[in-house]
């Protein structure tokens, strides 16, 4: 677990999940709340950084298991 979080917090996995995030949360915001933006309304705070966050978790996961299964020497069958 420990080696997970350092992972976690390598540059080259924050840097990854960084624009994963912004390219898939910015589809999503416009998708669920373009509508709103487009018509000056609130677009919902909370949901709009969900939208962003979870992406970069989503991303940062993918990575960092890929990462230490890599280094265990796991293969895809």
């Amino acid at each position: 677990m420990k080696r997970f979080f350092i992972l976690v917090r390598s540059p080259q996995v924050a840097a990854r999940a960084l624009r994963v995030a912004l390219v898939v949360g910015t589809a999503l915001t416009l998708i669920n709340r373009g509508d709103r933006l487009i018509a000056g309304m609130a677009p919902g705070w909370i949901k709009m950084v969900l939208t962003y966050l979870i992406p970069y978790c989503v991303s940062t996961h993918g990575a960092v298991t890929a990462m230490r299964d890599r280094s265990r020497g796991k293969r895809k069958r």
